[in-house]
Order: C-alpha cells, then structure tokens, then sequence
C-alpha cells in the first residue's frame, strides 16, 4: 500500500462521518468506455474521486484527524454563476440508502445549495425511501422524509419537490395528507412498459407531472459502496462504512433544456460512530 493509501486509511479509520462530491466523470478524458448503467457511472465516479482526493492529502490535515472528512477535490465540481442563476434549472433527486433519520434530507439539501453556490434548488426528487423486503411502502414511510421537504419549501430551500415510484394509491395518500403537494411523480417504464391508466388520470386531474427514468431499484447498495472504496484505497476497513444518502444533480440551461453540469453528492458514516 502506498503512501497516500495509507495516509488515507489512517484519517478515515479516525473519522466517523466522510463526504464525497464530484461532477460527472470525463470519459473521453479517462480514455474509459462509457458506463452503460447509472450504477456503474455512480461507482466509477466514487472510485476516481476517492484516488484523486487520497493523491492530494495534505500533511496538515493528517495531523487535524477531522471527525468529518470532505473526500472531495477542488476542480470537481462547477459552482453556477451568479449572473447565470436565473438562466438555470437545479434539479436534484435525492436516494436514502441506509439512514432512517429524515434529517438526511436537509443535510442532503444544504450540502447541494453550498456545493454549487445556490440559495435554493428549483426542484428535488426523493426515491422511495428504504423498507424492509416483503414490507409495501406506506404513507408512513413517506411522512418523515416529506414532512422535512416542506420545511425546506417553506424556507425557500427548494421550489417544487416530487416523488418517484409511487402508485396511484400512494400518491393519492401522499397528495391528500401533504400541506406541500407533489408536482411531480417518476415511472419507471422498464417495470411497466406504459404509464399506468388509473395514475395518468390521477395526476392529470390534479396537476402532477408524470416523468419517466431509469435508475434501478438499488442505486447504491451497502456492499458495492464498501467494495468501491475498498478498491480506491486498498487495506481499509471497508466493511466498517455504509452510505447514508446520495444526492443526484442536475444544472440545466431553461432556453435550450441542455445539461450544463451533473454529478453526485454522497455521505456516508463509519458504524458504531
């Protein structure tokens, strides 16, 4: 194991919390086939990050051992112009992984605004949060996590928020409980091939845009997070971290609907810590 390696394992084996950030990898830079997934675009995109920021640790901040460690580099990622801001849509959809504190969500929120130099983000996504297998997802999964999304509307850290995944039955819950109202709902088309009668009819009626994606159910799993940093900085404890929330965004130019910028935002935590 190498120097940097080894100076990186040292300040994650004191740390309890770590943060990495990055834009959308530059495959033509990395002379990298494309990913074909958003899976493997998410790990490789962790894996680049965790070596860039292992090769440029500082003596100084080896020495501080932060509890909270930024695993981040300068120059990945693009803060938005101020004078271009209103020339912009920041979109977001933020997955719960492995945390059950909705506090994931203002967390997630506040990093996203700071990172690219925003006061507020146009719109946010949640992925159906986390449930245990044979478990339905339920109005009371959803409550915690949309109940902290309101709170950030009303403080004008977001504009609009949605959902994704939701059936017509649960978005009908969702819709008829929220005081902040869904303005949007993700399908993913792979699992049913059209959009669902009962739901389109549902959303035209109360002005819920239908959006399609394709992200897997499991974006980013406990174990294929453990074995990306495993593999970026070889001798760590890998098994010792699980990622608490991944936050995807998007900076997109409003006249021409083209992508400026994307990339990822994610947080993970050392068990027992």
């Amino acid at each position: 194991m190498g120097t940097h390696s080894r100076a990186a394992g040292a300040l994650l084996a004191r740390a309890s919390t770590c943060t990495c950030r990055r834009g959308t990898v530059n495959w033509g830079r990395m002379r990298k086939k494309c990913p074909s997934t958003h899976s493997e675009e998410l790990r490789d995109c962790i894996q680049k990050t965790l070596n860039e920021w292992s090769s440029q640790i500082s003596p100084d901040l080896v020495r501080e051992f932060p509890d909270v460690l930024e695993c981040t580099v300068s120059h990945a990622v693009e803060k938005i112009n101020p004078d271009e801001r209103e020339e912009m849509k920041v979109s977001a959809k933020l997955f719960i992984v492995g945390s059950n504190s909705s506090s994931s969500t203002r967390n997630a929120v506040d990093m996203a605004c700071s990172v690219l130099g925003v006061a507020q983000l146009d719109s946010v996504i949640i992925a159906s949060p986390p449930i245990e297998d044979g478990v339905n997802l339920s109005l009371e999964h959803l409550q915690p996590y949309w109940e902290e999304l309101q709170n950030l509307v009303h403080s004008k850290k977001i504009v609009a928020i949605g959902t994704s995944d939701l059936d017509k039955t649960q978005l009908e819950q969702l819709y008829q409980w929220a005081q902040v109202k869904p303005n949007s709902n993700q399908v993913n088309l792979a699992s049913c091939c059209v959009m669902p009668p009962d739901l389109t009819a549902f959303a035209k009626q109360f002005d819920i845009q239908l959006l399609t994606h394709n992200d897997p159910k499991e974006l980013l799993s406990e174990a294929s997070f453990q074995e990306a940093l495993q593999e970026s900085i070889p001798g760590i404890q890998a098994r010792e971290w699980a990622p608490l929330w991944l936050l995807r965004y998007s900076v997109i130019v409003k006249s021409r609907g083209v992508i400026k910028s994307k990339g990822y935002i994610l947080q993970a935590k050392r068990k027992g810590s």
